[in-house]
């Protein structure tokens, strides 16, 4: 029987030339994936990787066990290992798949790489389908910190960094449907695999994080149990490397956390406070910032990091902020004229006097994105659902399968990539309830609508302008411009085509 530990040798006794194409392909896809056999690291950390390579080798062993695929080498093969008692050794010199230590040298770190993070986050995608909610959080988070300089141009996985976000903002503009089914080459897992595994946290250190994430707490005796039995398993694994420098800490922690759970009159784990400050202080130095309410998985996967911490300032070479590359809608046409290409999760304001064209303006807009960017929907609390909507719809046709009509804001958006409020005055929204809005719905674009004064001015306070990214104002009848900042004096004729 032909598994993964044993096909580096078994293999060397079978003539491909006579397999069927499909496991021919499957001995290459093999081959490609260990390095020659080399590394296991893929086959380890990608299902994906496995489930094809188990398959491959299931298929193999049904082909093999209905038809003779001897090597015309292999009786030669046998005399000379017979007669010659120093071949004997020849296996040990070689580099098998099942021998870990043949592997890539691991580097023991307190914590990974932010680039190594997005690219493990880059390969789980693979074969999943994700909405495109889910890639634009991606997107931004992998901007983010590029912007805040966790990631660099100097950083060794650079071209790694660029092709991740290439690729994804390829498939987010090309979006088709509601989700999209993420495939990823076989030769980008394989070498991004490889680079993830060169580099692995300290368990010890996975460990030091969970016990403070307990410290001074009540009702935790179970979750005391689970760490100090996982620390037990570890150490007896050989989890926990001889050569850890935290292991003297690590002891400590443990023998707390025994006398801990022996004692039934004890309910809040505590330890002396220059102890816990010098845990505090090793844990602050590897960078694993929030540790107040964690809850660390039992696996001791590293939480990924979204948000930057707040009070932080971000500073960053001019350079190398010219250089970046931001993620756009793809806006076209007139559209573009009027107020340029912002990214995805922007906000507009549009106002004008009554009869000018403002709703007709939008309807059109919700038409145009609709059909080209994703799901919109336009809530009409100043007209309500009836004939006039009806007409402007039909004048505008801007009808079809990604447009909705409301005539109030329902609780949930999350299906909707873009939100048209008419009006913000009849839905008697206040700034904090627009901020409130885009907050809990992130990455989604609002286009908020005003009523105007006898003046002309849009009716509530200056905070709604100023808090938005784009003002469009229809200052006479079918004529807008914009003053936002995107295409600051940018303009339109509403009714013309």
């Amino acid at each position: 029987m032909i598994t993964f530990d044993n096909y580096a040798e078994k293999s060397k006794s079978i003539d491909f030339s006579s397999l069927p194409e499909v496991l021919k392909k499957g001995h290459e896809f093999v081959k490609r994936v260990t390095v020659n056999f080399v590394s296991r690291s893929a086959y380890d950390i990608s299902p994906s990787i496995k489930k094809a390579v188990d398959q491959y080798f299931a298929k193999l062993n049904e082909f093999l066990a209905t038809t003779k695929t001897v090597a015309p080498a292999k009786k030669e093969a046998k005399q000379v290992v017979k007669h010659e008692k120093p071949a004997k050794a020849a296996p040990k010199k070689s580099k098998s798949v099942n021998d870990k230590k043949t592997d890539v040298r691991v580097e023991w770190v307190e914590r990974i790489p932010e680039e190594l993070r997005f690219m493990k986050r880059y390969v789980n995608l693979h074969d999943k389908p994700k909405t495109y909610d889910q890639l634009l959080t991606f997107i931004n988070s992998l901007q983010r910190a590029i912007l805040e300089k966790r990631i660099r141009k100097t950083s060794p996985y650079a071209k790694q960094v660029e092709y991740m976000q290439k690729k994804l903002i390829e498939v987010y503009n090309g979006r088709q449907g509601e989700s999209v089914l993420v495939r990823i080459a076989a030769k980008t897992q394989t070498e991004f695999l490889n680079l993830i595994s060169k580099e692995r946290i300290y368990n010890s250190v996975q460990f030091i994080k969970r016990f403070i994430s307990l410290h001074g707490k009540t009702g935790i005796k179970e979750k005391a149990k689970k760490l100090y039995a996982s620390m037990n398993r570890a150490v007896k694994a050989g989890k926990v490397e001889k050569n850890d420098k935290y292991a003297v800490k690590l002891n400590e922690i443990w023998k707390l956390l025994g006398a801990f759970i022996k004692d039934e009159n004890q309910t809040r784990l505590a330890m002396d406070k220059e102890e816990l400050n010098g845990l505090m202080g090793l844990v602050k130095d590897c960078g694993c910032d929030g540790l107040e309410g964690i809850d660390v998985p039992e696996d001791f996967e590293e939480e990924e990091q979204e948000e930057a911490p707040k009070g932080k300032s971000h500073i960053m070479n001019s350079m190398d902020f010219a250089d970046m590359k931001f993620l756009t809608i793809g806006i076209k046409g007139k559209w573009l004229d009027l107020m340029g290409d912002p990214a995805p999760g922007f906000s507009a304001m549009v106002f004008g006097k009554p009869k000018m064209g403002k709703s007709f303006l939008c309807i059109d807009f919700a038409g145009y994105l609709s059909r080209n960017h994703g799901k919109v929907l336009y809530v009409a609390r100043e007209e309500g659902l009836d004939a006039t909507l009806q007409m402007k719809l039909n004048e505008t046709n801007v009808k079809n399968p990604n447009l909705f009509v409301s005539d109030n804001l329902p609780d949930d958006l999350s299906q909707y990539n873009f939100i048209f409020l008419d009006s913000v005055n009849k839905l008697g929204l206040a700034p904090a309830d627009l901020d409130k809005l885009r907050k809990d719905n992130p990455g989604k674009s609002f286009i908020f609508v005003f009523q105007t004064t006898k003046d002309g001015n849009f009716k509530g306070k200056n905070e709604f302008q100023h808090d938005v990214d784009i003002v469009i104002e229809v200052y006479e009848k079918g004529k807008a411009t914009q003053f936002g900042r995107y295409n600051q004096g940018g303009e339109m004729e509403i009714f013309s085509n």
